[in-house]
């Protein structure tokens, strides 16, 4: 695990992510800090199914990818996105993203 924890939420909060990211291999591009409950979605950026939803810890999303705890001060009603794994983080408040 990352020490110390970065994040404000604890280790165990529930977080939702796709079953692509976690079972499929897919990337994780995008992340929503969600206005409306200050929960996390970790996601491909890509469109999913429901259906493919998982609600994990946000530990075992920062032990999949470390690089996450990069966006452990995102603010809530932000989001960030980035085009691969390598690239840079982009962050905007999560108004802002849906429209581009």
């Amino acid at each position: 695990m990352v020490s110390p924890w970065p994040f404000a939420d604890p280790p165990n909060l529930a977080v939702i992510t796709v079953k692509q990211i976690l079972q499929g291999g897919k990337p994780v591009l995008y992340v929503v800090h969600g206005a409306d409950d200050g929960g996390w979605q970790f996601l491909t950026g890509g469109p999913f199914d429901m259906a493919d939803a998982l609600v994990v810890s946000l530990r075992s999303m920062i032990e999949h990818d470390r690089s996450l705890a990069q966006l452990a001060d995102l603010p809530i009603g932000w989001s960030a996105r980035r085009d691969t794994v390598q690239s840079d983080w982009q962050r905007a408040p999560e108004s802002e993203a849906r429209e581009a």
